[in-house]
């Protein structure tokens, strides 16, 4: 196992990171959830970086040369941002590749965008987990993120998405 550098993500990152994203999403749901289908709309949205680093942090974890994993966080009041509480950062799009899962990946990406909503003043971090979805769900809870059924997003049949909190202060 080679160290892992965490950096933000640039314009040469996006496709890497848009494909991290279809992959991680696209296998986990199809073994952990297999009733949940990706659709092409989704897959493309998830693949539209430039624009989330327009609005949001994008940070990588790279080995080598090849991005392993990869975090957003929206800062307070960003465009998009599906935060409930206010001056909330919002976490999403945490995806580590099948070569680097159990190596720590997750919890420095995890590690970097907590720290950055610390330096930006936020009382807490939001985010959402697919129901269903034990395995993320538990690893956010062991980082102290509880769940807040206000900021649930029920976007049936589609999916419903549970929230989560980790208060900073």
């Amino acid at each position: 196992m080679s160290v892992v550098t965490i950096r933000e993500a640039t314009a040469g990152d996006d496709g890497a990171v848009g494909e991290l994203l279809v992959a991680a999403f696209v296998e986990q749901y199809a073994r952990k959830l297999p009733e949940v289908v990706v659709t092409e709309r989704r897959k493309q949205d998830l693949r539209r970086v430039a624009e989330k680093r327009a609005v949001a942090k994008v940070w990588v974890a790279v080995r080598g040369a090849a991005v392993v994993g990869t975090v957003a966080l929206w800062p307070p009041g960003a465009p998009g941002s599906e935060a409930w509480v206010e001056g909330a950062c919002d976490l999403r799009h945490l995806a580590v590749a099948a070569s680097a899962r159990g190596q720590g990946v997750a919890q420095a990406l995890l590690d970097e965008a907590e720290a950055t909503a610390r330096q930006l003043g936020a009382p807490v971090v939001c985010l959402h987990v697919r129901r269903g979805a034990e395995g993320v769900r538990r690893l956010y809870e062991a980082r102290g993120y509880r769940r807040e059924a206000r900021g649930d997003l029920d976007a049936r049949p589609e999916v419903f998405l549970e929230a989560f909190a980790l208060p900073l202060r």
